[in-house]
This record gives C-alpha cells, structure tokens and sequence, in this order.
C-alpha cells in the first residue's frame, strides 16, 4: 500500500515537474531583443516612375493561411505555397511604392518555416523594416488537437518601401492588463512601427500598426496612443498611418472612431467596403490614414483580387505629396 502511495507521489511530482519545465521552455524565446527591430536593404534594380503619384498597401497577411487562421485543421504546404503564388502575383501587377504588413510569418512551423519577408522581397524593394511581435519555442494553440499546435513562432510586420527608410522605431503597444500570467507569456505583443520614408526629398512618418483583437479596453489604449502619437507629428510631416485597428466603427464606443475624429485627418476609401473576413466581408478592421495638409488623396480601394490568401483583404492608397 504503502509503495503505491509513492509511486502515485512521484509520478505526480514528476508531472508537475514535467510541466513547470515545459512552460518555460515553450514560453521562452529564440532571438534577442536587438534582432526584434532591423533595417534590412536589397540590391535589386531601382527604377521608379510614377509621376509623384505614389501607392502604399496595408495588408494583414494572416501569415499566408487563408482563412484558415486560427482554426484546428489541417494546413498543408500547398496552401501556404499557392497563397503565396497569389499575393506575389497581384503586388507585381499593383507595383506599389510601400507594402506594410502585418502577421507575416519570418521563421514559423505553422507556416513550413518559409520566411516569407524574402520571399516577398523578391518582388524588388530595396529597403525592409522589420520588427518582431512573437518569438517562442512552441505555442500550444490552437489547444485541440495537439497535431495543430502552432509551434515554433518567429513573426510580426514588416514594412516594404522602394524609397529610403530611417529613424526606424517598434513601439511595444500596452498589453491586456487582466490577461493570466500563463496566457500572457504566450501572446504576441502588439506593436506600432515607425519609419521616416524618404520620398523625392520629402520626409513621410509612417507608422505601421496591429491593435488589441480581443480586449477592447486595451484596444481602445492602442487607439489613444495613436491619436497622441499621430499629433506629434501630423503639423510637421505627411503622416501614413496604417494597419489592422480591429475596429470597425459600427462597434459600441468603437476605439477607430478616435482616429476618425483627429482635425484634418482623413480615412482613404472609407466608403469603399469592409476588409474582414476576406471570404465575406462584414466589417471594416484594415485602414490607411493621411493628413490633408501635407498629402493628396488621388484614389483608394480595398482590393478584392487577392481573394482568400488571408483572411483580411488589402487597403491601397495613391496619394500625391503637397
């Protein structure tokens, strides 16, 4: 009897000693935190001819699943592969001058460990910015079955520009303050780039941002530091503020419409329908931000031709500079 007991006692210690072991390990990260924010430059042939109009897309790649995202299923290469095919064919037919993305996978199980930064890349941009938002060992989720667990992360946004990038800087945006303590060792950060584009002698702050999804308070935080951060700049320079808000302003106390209510701030193609999700859209989570002093609104959509490759769809901007 007695030596059940034990056995029962060890086999319990061992377990909690298993786990314990287990969390921080899979919590822990792979990378320093001076390779969470890095300007990276190509060699590629630059040539641009555009009149002074120029384009910028904001894009959520939803790190090339589809609209499988989130969801327990199976996620074959083929999919991560065709999606891919897709979204580098309609950017070589776009040609835009700046791609900001958010949720592009650098090194990812979930994604075949394909960095799709350099697979993009491809495409001719000369000057990337880079900065992470989630680096573990192994993410346990989707929890069900365990052949689903995401794994290894390496991931965050990502800004593309044929034009010159400096004074690059990755805001951490406040986390969810009631989150638990194993939760949150998990969970991305959320993030805000910031990058002065050199365009034509012009300088252009950009800001590149991924709010809150599923807290609103914190969302509605990110969205004040916005407002706040945007002011500081906004009397200055042309001001792009783009990215996934995950607000829709048909929501209650909806945390966009306090950027939509910033003086002289204006939302391009915010009659032009909803970006999320992508197989049916039903609301508005993607935009792209300017300030009407410095910069022109020449056209904006959001572009349904990219279809399901993620579950958002693209915003694109053309814009000319006062």
């Amino acid at each position: 009897m007695h030596k059940t007991v034990k056995y029962i006692l060890t086999f319990f210690i061992v377990l909690l000693l298993s786990t314990v072991a287990f969390y921080f390990w899979a919590s822990s990260s792979n990378y320093t935190e001076n390779e969470y924010s890095q300007l990276i430059e190509g060699n590629y042939p630059s040539s641009v001819d555009n009149d002074s109009v120029y384009s910028i897309i904001t894009y959520n790649l939803g790190y090339l699943s589809g609209m499988t995202n989130n969801l327990p299923v199976a996620k074959p290469k083929s999919l991560f592969d065709d999606n891919l095919k897709t979204v580098y064919k309609e950017f070589e037919n776009l040609n835009p001058d700046i791609i900001c993305f958010q949720e592009i996978d650098f090194h990812s199980k979930r994604s075949y460990n394909v960095n799709q930064q350099e697979e993009l890349q491809k495409l001719g941009f000369n000057y990337i910015y880079q900065a992470i938002n989630w680096d573990v060992n192994y993410l346990p989720f989707p929890y069900y079955p365990p052949s689903a667990h995401f794994g290894e992360i390496y991931s965050g946004q990502s800004i593309f520009s044929k034009y010159k990038l400096e004074d690059n800087e990755r805001i951490v945006l406040d986390r969810v303050e009631d989150s638990p303590f194993y939760r949150d060792a998990f969970y991305l950060d959320r993030l805000a780039q910031v990058s002065k584009v050199i365009i034509d002698e012009k300088t252009v702050v950009l800001i590149n941002v991924h709010f809150e999804a599923f807290n609103k308070p914190t969302r509605t935080n990110h969205a004040q530091h916005m407002v706040k951060l945007y002011s500081e700049y906004k009397d200055k320079y042309p001001v792009l503020l783009v990215g996934d808000f995950n607000s829709d302003e048909e929501y209650d106390n909806a945390a966009i419409q306090l950027l939509l209510d910033i003086p002289g701030v204006k939302s391009a193609g915010h009659d032009q329908g909803k970006t999320f999700p992508s197989a049916n859209p039903k609301v508005r989570l993607d935009y792209i931000f300017y300030n009407e002093e410095f910069i022109e609104l020449r056209s904006a959509e959001v572009l349904t031709s990219f279809g399901q490759a993620s579950d958002h769809l693209p915003v694109r901007m053309e814009f000319k500079l006062k």
